[in-house]
């Protein structure tokens, strides 16, 4: 891609009525990072920064239709997947995007809410496995949806962390970038399994509650990277330095008074 190109990059996801996750956060999270946004809606959502009250779904043939127009017009540079919700949309997704393989895409396997709330349903993980981990560039679990995703206990260390990570690849994916945000202490470090090494990427965790689209934000951010050309290792990177940012800036923020949202803009608003 040439350098004076802005890239285009699409978000197939659930919307966030309040802002701080699914398809507004990815929205908000490609304008940052310097490319040009789209939107594939697979869900409506009732919550906020307390929690989710409802789930509406998109019919699967629809949300097709959506990945159809927008590739048939515009050039794709990379393509981020959150909230699928259902088998029959994980289908549908898959076979849209059976013939954009070149394409880079981030699947971050959205299972449950902040406030905990169920986002996908237990007879579409099995679909999501099968069909979206062979396209998938990178998949990004944190540990919670790493142990649903294996049928296991949720990580407590490094070690167990790096295994989990390795036996996710071996599903499927070119490779997996493992959150390491639920970890005890006050480290937050996610470590990025491929086929030939692990490689860590260390953060300290910031004390604060406006965690909300943290998942979203950071896998979006990735997406972004990809599509404007930058290696995976480089583009997780520069993602996990932009949440870092975003998460120490949400105090200038004062939406809800639950888990609130990150502040997106953080480099650019003054």
């Amino acid at each position: 891609m040439a350098e004076t190109t802005i890239a285009n990059i699409l978000s197939i996801a659930g919307s966030d009525p309040s802002g701080g996750a699914g398809i507004q956060a990815d929205l908000k999270t490609f304008a940052a990072r310097g490319t040009y946004g789209m939107a594939v809606l697979t869900a409506l959502t009732a919550q906020n920064t307390q929690g989710v009250s409802g789930v509406h779904l998109v019919p699967a043939d629809f949300v097709a239709a959506q990945i159809r127009d927008v590739f048939a017009d515009v050039r794709v540079h990379a393509v981020k997947i959150g909230m699928i919700a259902s088998a029959d949309i994980v289908e549908a997704v898959a076979n849209a995007l059976a013939t954009h393989r070149s394409t880079p895409l981030v699947l971050d396997p959205v299972m449950v809410a902040k406030g905990g709330a169920s986002l996908l349903a237990r007879e579409a993980v099995d679909a999501l496995m099968r069909r979206l981990l062979p396209l998938a560039t990178v998949l990004t679990p944190n540990l919670p949806e790493a142990a649903a995703l294996l049928g296991e206990a949720e990580a407590t260390d490094r070690e167990t962390m790096a295994d989990q990570a390795n036996r996710l690849l071996a599903l499927g994916p070119k490779a997996v970038l493992l959150k390491g945000g639920h970890l005890p202490g006050n480290q937050s470090p996610d470590v990025l399994a491929t086929r030939d090494r692990l490689r860590w990427f260390e953060g300290v965790r910031v004390l604060t509650r406006n965690t909300h689209g943290t998942g979203c934000s950071l896998s979006s951010a990735i997406a972004a990277e990809l599509g404007k050309g930058k290696t995976l290792s480089d583009a997780v990177a520069a993602a996990k330095s932009y949440i870092a940012g975003a998460v120490r800036g949400s105090d200038a923020l004062t939406v809800g008074s639950g888990h609130g949202p990150l502040h997106h803009f953080h480099a650019l608003w003054s």
